[in-house]
């Protein structure tokens, strides 16, 4: 079990999980992960991680096949501006690995925006917290579960 199904679990959320073989050589994990499961790739969802000035991470989850306005994320948290976070930093701060960075069970709670589309589906996928693991899930309970604002923040 990883921490972000044992925090669903705790919380009595309903989700799925789905598995699927990664590839190694891959490094498109949001992508590998829609293709490999036959999912429409607008409710697959990849944690980006930002950070914010003054030096603070904050969570970005879009579409695996869309780009995240640093622009629009920032505005959205209050801040003067945003870039992608250090991926050792997103690590360390998330307790997971890059391709299996989950936005549910993070070592230290982050402030969360999901773009606005995730809302035209009644359920999305996310990662699970590990390379190979997707979790579909309500998109109002992971939007209630992590405190997350809704906004576009795809370019």
């Amino acid at each position: 079990m990883t921490p972000a199904i044992n925090l669903l679990k705790k919380n009595k959320c309903d989700f799925k999980i789905h598995k699927y073989e990664h590839d190694p050589a891959c490094t498109n994990y949001g992508l590998e992960a829609a293709q490999k499961l036959g999912l429409d790739e607008n409710r697959v969802f990849k944690t980006l991680l930002v950070e914010l000035n003054p030096k603070e991470l904050a969570v970005g989850l879009i579409p695996v096949n869309c780009s995240m306005s640093l622009k629009n994320i920032a505005t959205v948290l209050d801040s003067k501006n945003a870039k992608m976070a250090d991926k050792n930093e997103a690590q360390k701060s998330t307790g997971y690995l890059l391709g299996g960075i989950s936005p549910i069970g993070q070592k230290k709670k982050l402030r969360t925006v999901i773009d606005q589309s995730a809302f035209s589906f009644e359920t999305i996928y996310v990662s699970g917290g590990k390379r190979g693991l997707d979790i579909e899930i309500k998109t109002q309970d992971i939007m209630k579960l992590l405190n997350a604002k809704k906004y576009k923040i795809t370019s």
